[in-house]
């Protein structure tokens, strides 16, 4: 039997306990239960939100059960949860189960590296005993299904809700601010802006563009749209509140909403949408791992939300927020990003992560000709990869702490 098999996807972990006690199995399953239906209660949208992460989980480690089981590796256990086992059953040569603690899932393959002990009957299973091919398709598979799952949500939402993005209409969304030019002028809430001084405004950019190029005391010829007719107004432009230079409207505007697509484009902006975020994704990890920005998120109240670190609890707080705000298709898009961003965030080449574990094959592909085959000692690796969890295990302190004390939904 192998000892210590790394969890594809994860770290070497000892083997939990199981639970005896029948009664304290119970106790535990109910109490995760009634969590749960706590959360569908009091938070729809957030619980909506869970159920879907912890699918994009399970399905990460399909990804690489599948691939390492299709590839000739063994492959000895698949559970969903860490902790003591709640229940588990035995399936051929595989453990299949749950464990008590929802926060994440792992699957064990053997002879992951030179430290794991393997019996010499499962050594050409190993996965270390594999081509290069084979072992990087494995390790990437969990990073590749989230890049699938987020582009089946892309293309989903886009077909059937729309893609969020210019309308071609300006819409004013509140009434004009008292004594302003827009309600003097007899501006409305609904109010679509068409025209000004015989420009065509098709985007809330090009409407405050066309506003700041004007000079204050300046009067000039607006067409909006209301109800379906067009209506012709002469507004006398005023001074801006905060810079008397700039002239002034007084009004909210928007352009942006979802717009629908058919399933071809919905592809092809999924796609594209793909790219961007996993661009994006990738300066994330490195302002995310920036240890200014942690240390700054938590002692300045104002730091900038977007560069601080966050857990599954305030991804969920953010879930709850969007669906609150714009429904299913909201919660969606977001678990598609957030897929897009732990696919790349997995694939950071040190270990524990599985991109630690592609470098390592891929290094020793290099390493290695024709006759002799390259294994590296992983046993090197275990300081820096010691550094890297306590990094991790910071970031989930920081961030748990400011995902309680300053929410950002």
């Amino acid at each position: 039997r192998c000892r210590d098999e790394i969890v594809a996807g994860g770290d070497t972990i000892d083997q939990p306990k199981r639970i005896n006690d029948k009664r304290t199995s119970r106790f535990t399953g109910t109490a995760l239960l009634a969590l749960i239906v706590w959360l569908g209660v009091t938070s729809p949208w957030t619980f909506v939100f869970v159920v879907g992460l912890l699918i994009s989980v399970f399905l990460h480690e399909m990804g690489h059960f599948v691939t390492a089981r299709r590839t000739g590796m063994k492959v000895t256990q698949f559970f969903m949860g860490f902790g003591p086992r709640l229940w588990s059953m035995q399936r051929g040569e595989v453990e299949y189960g749950i464990r008590a603690l929802p926060l994440g899932a792992f699957v064990r393959i053997v002879g992951m590296n030179n430290l794991d002990e393997c019996d010499p009957a499962d050594e050409s299973r190993a996965y270390r005993a594999q081509s290069y091919p084979k072992r990087l398709l494995v390790i990437t598979a969990g990073s590749l299904m989230h890049g699938v799952i987020a582009l089946v949500l892309f293309v989903g939402v886009y077909a059937t809700s729309g893609r969020y993005s210019e309308t071609g209409d300006v819409l004013i969304t509140s009434p004009p601010a008292a004594n302003s030019p827009a309600q003097q002028s007899g501006v409305l809430t609904g109010d679509v802006v068409r025209e000004m001084d015989g420009i065509v405004i098709t985007n809330r950019d090009q409407f405050v563009e066309q506003i700041v190029s004007k000079q204050p005391g300046q009067t000039v010829s607006v067409i909006i749209d209301r109800a379906g007719e067009p209506v012709s107004l002469n507004v006398t432009l005023g001074n801006n509140p905060v810079d008397s230079s700039i002239a002034y409207f007084g009004v909210a505007s928007w352009s942006l909403d979802y717009v629908r697509v058919d399933p071809i484009s919905a592809i092809g902006y999924a796609s594209k949408d793909l790219v961007v975020t996993a661009g994006r994704s990738v300066a994330g990890v490195f302002i995310v791992l920036n240890p200014s920005n942690i240390i700054n998120s938590v002692i300045d109240e104002k730091a900038d939300p977007t560069t601080r670190p966050g857990t599954v609890v305030g991804a969920s707080q953010l879930g709850g927020e969007i669906g609150r705000q714009d429904g299913l298709k909201g919660v969606l898009l977001l678990l598609a990003s957030v897929n897009v961003f732990v696919g790349v965030f997995n694939m950071f080449p040190l270990l524990p992560f599985d991109g630690g574990h592609a470098a390592i094959a891929t290094y020793e592909r290099i390493r290695s000709r024709r006759n002799k085959t390259y294994r590296a000692d992983v046993g090197k690796m275990v300081p820096v990869a010691t550094m890297v969890v306590g990094l991790l295990a910071m970031l989930l302190v920081v961030g748990l702490y400011l995902d309680l004390t300053q929410p950002i939904g």
